[in-house]
């Protein structure tokens, strides 16, 4: 299965651009990709390198052992024994390194517009990446994080080989709303991300706030009310919580606003380094997936300011 899934990662990274009207004939290959659960959800084993354990194994199964499904957009369903970690590192490294989970509703994971096309952005800016093919919940909350905590233990196993000072997680959309679960819900220093970056994310699970495919493909449709309360996250901020930036567009008929705006407050309200970038225009979903990569561009006139504000915080971020 595995032989299965490589060769359509290879034709997704090779054949996005005919899809998204790419005019760059030279996508971003991966450096390495890394299963997380290298003998499937029903072990109870994650990575072993040399003898040594380094990550936790799945807990929870979520019922995927098959095949992967890849839409011709290059969103990804099904995933589950082959949940795994993409690796890109740049040419001029700076220290950074971002653990990127792109959006999906938790239903799929959006591949092409906020992760390759995200990485190539990342790599310009001297940041390796890690990007996520996280396990999609079906019915079980916890394989998400659980997916994105153990990304955190291998990352920060290889960081000094790999010559990173930082790890940070960054999240789209559902996307936003596992990195900042990561944010929130660590376990410990190793688990904690250094910094977070979260764009137009989901925050809350409460009623007439939240993203409601979100929260139904996360909890299910008939949640406790102890689970909407533990993963509106605004209400797992404390001091700890890393520094954060926010971007999202004023006019997101996705996801109502005030889901960054409750975070936002909360970080403040902790004394917690944040910034929220608030852009008139642009809706919900456009990552990276614009010119060269598609015709067209939602976010259009504050593409610059949006890539602006965003170098300018990882800039922040590397050690001096």
């Amino acid at each position: 299965m595995k032989k299965l899934i490589l060769s359509v990662l290879a034709l997704l990274a090779a054949g996005f651009c005919m899809y998204a009207g790419v005019n760059d004939d030279k996508p971003i290959k991966q450096s390495k990709i890394v299963y997380l659960y290298p003998e499937g959800q029903g072990v109870d084993k994650g990575i072993v390198e040399d003898g040594v354990a380094i990550t936790l194994g799945p807990g929870e199964d979520n019922g995927r052992h098959g095949p992967e499904t890849v839409k011709p957009s290059g969103d990804v369903y099904d995933i589950g024994d082959s949940a795994r970690m993409e690796f890109y590192f740049p040419e001029k490294p700076n220290g950074l390194m971002v653990i990127n989970c792109p959006g999906g509703a938790y239903w799929f994971v959006s591949e092409v517009n906020e992760g390759y096309c995200t990485a190539e952005w990342l790599l310009s800016q001297g940041i390796a990446v890690c990007n996520m093919f996280y396990r999609l919940p079906y019915g079980h909350k916890t394989v998400p994080l659980t997916d994105v905590q153990n990304a955190f233990r291998y990352c920060r196993y290889h960081a000094a080989e790999w010559g990173i000072d930082k790890i940070g997680v960054m999240g789209f959309s559902a996307g936003g709303h596992l990195a900042a679960s990561a944010s929130t819900l660590y376990v410990d220093d190793i688990t904690r991300p250094d910094f977070s970056v979260l764009i137009y994310p989901v925050i809350s699970m409460e009623k007439g706030v939240t993203h409601q495919g979100s929260k139904d493909n996360l909890l299910g449709k008939t949640p406790s009310a102890e689970d909407v309360q533990w993963y509106s996250l605004h209400k797992r901020v404390d001091s700890r919580t890393p520094v954060t930036f926010l971007g999202l567009s004023a006019n997101d008929g996705g996801v109502p606003v005030r889901n960054s705006i409750d975070y936002f407050y909360a970080l403040r309200a902790h004394g917690v380094t944040a910034q929220m970038h608030i852009y008139p225009s642009g809706g919900h979903g456009w990552g990276f997936n614009h010119p060269p990569y598609r015709r067209g561009d939602g976010l259009g006139v504050y593409r610059d300011v949006f890539k602006q504000d965003l170098a300018r915080f990882f800039k922040d971020q590397i050690v001096k």
